[in-house]
């Protein structure tokens, strides 16, 4: 981590983050670490934060989660919550798969996102991705009725794969089913990172996925 990152871990960590596997056992009382009750929405995977820190502070209305490995993305994002200003969003390190299977109740997120999750190109690899069928059956569990799992990727294959795990989870209905390929419209509301523009100066387009539980 640079030098900022470090500090903003050691100021802001014990009151913006923890560690998953420190957690105790059950679900997490996110009320009380917000100090209110509110839909709360999770997002796995937020890299450096800059995406995450801006949907935050666009929904005040929501307990917004992070969970991540990355430390010093972690880190990044507290910086962006102080800049900001923020107090609706909390962070996770550790395991996502922990988290859901171990501290998340069934039925009660508003939502999921996952964005640019890693796509490990080489066939040999996509054991290792992280929308898989046993993946996606533990989120959309967690989701309450109506709840949604938002998913983008820039790698097409991937994006295919995301799509037909999703459409053969029972819980799950594809929000945008009748539109071409079943592909969400990109929303305008996520914004336009440097890595997503980057994609797309070198060929690969962004595809969006939403899932409703039923």
């Amino acid at each position: 981590m640079t030098v900022g990152q470090t500090r903003a871990w050691d100021r802001l960590w014990p009151v913006l983050g923890r560690d998953v596997a420190d957690l105790p056992p059950g679900p997490l009382d996110v009320p009380a670490w917000f100090g209110r009750e509110a839909p709360a929405m999770l997002e796995i995977g937020p890299g450096m934060g800059e995406t995450t820190a801006a949907l935050a502070k666009a929904a005040p209305e929501l307990n917004y989660l992070a969970v991540d490995v990355f430390q010093a993305g972690l880190a990044q994002l507290m910086m962006r919550v102080e800049a900001a200003g923020l107090e609706n969003l909390r962070l996770l390190r550790g395991d996502a798969v922990v988290l859901l299977e171990r501290h998340v109740a069934p039925d009660s997120l508003h939502g999921v996102r996952i964005f640019y999750p890693d796509p490990w190109p080489k066939k040999k690899h996509h054991k290792r991705r992280l929308v898989q069928p046993g993946f996606m059956a533990l989120v959309a569990s967690r989701l309450e009725p109506g709840g949604r799992v938002h998913l983008a990727t820039d790698w097409a294959e991937y994006a295919d794969q995301m799509l037909e795990v999703c459409a053969a989870e029972p819980l799950l209905r594809n929000v945008y089913a009748a539109a071409p390929g079943g592909w969400a419209p990109r929303p305008d509301w996520r914004p336009r990172t440097k890595f997503e523009s980057r994609a797309e100066e070198e060929g690969r387009a962004s595809r969006d996925l939403i899932f409703e539980r039923g």
